[in-house]
């Protein structure tokens, strides 16, 4: 290493130093902002976009727009939501798969929100609800669906056929019908 070298680096360490310090210098002189949580939860701004937690969306009679597709389940990266159904009969003799349980662990939940943007039925959104401190690591597995499912309204039965062969049967003027019994 020659003379002009050894002074180059030596002179652009000590530059390199310098920026360090007029960083840390202006730093150390500039007003320091505290956050009084929880005092302030009140006026407390959070970012409209913020990511919490998972949350079923449900409509004012207290449906949520799942239909147990998986779709949510099989795009989470990490498995963090597990979705059991259940096969109902319809009235019209059909089955469906309903949504019986839809849990979702927020402890291994990366907030990467890929189950909210490919829902089909926009059934899922993130909450802004940051407070999700706890003790044990159990309390953080979360059921969603925590409103009782609704049942498929059935259909009035038909009415039942009338037997045509009392109708038809023609009465004579001196003779009384017979009353049916109720």
């Amino acid at each position: 290493m020659s003379i002009q070298e050894y002074f180059v680096s030596l002179f652009k360490g000590i530059h390199s130093l310098i920026k360090g310090m007029a960083v840390t210098g202006k730093e150390l002189v500039s007003p320091k902002v505290t956050e009084q949580y929880p005092e302030n939860r009140a006026t407390l701004q959070i970012p409209e976009r913020f990511r919490a937690t998972l949350t079923l969306v449900y409509d004012e009679n207290g449906n949520h727009k799942c239909i147990a597709c998986r779709t949510c389940e099989r795009n989470c990266p990490n498995g963090t939501i597990h979705i059991d159904t259940r096969m109902v009969d319809l009235p019209n003799g059909k089955k469906k798969q309903k949504l019986d349980k839809y849990t979702y662990d927020l402890g291994s939940c990366t907030f990467c929100g890929l189950c909210v943007t490919t829902c089909p039925t926009n059934a899922l959104e993130f909450s802004n609800d940051f407070e999700q401190a706890v003790f044990r690591r159990e309390a953080l597995v979360k059921q969603l669906n925590y409103l009782p499912e609704k049942d498929e309204p059935v259909p009035a039965p038909a009415p039942a056929p009338v037997d045509k062969t009392e109708e038809a049967k023609p009465v004579a003027p001196d003779e009384k019908p017979e009353e049916k019994a109720s």
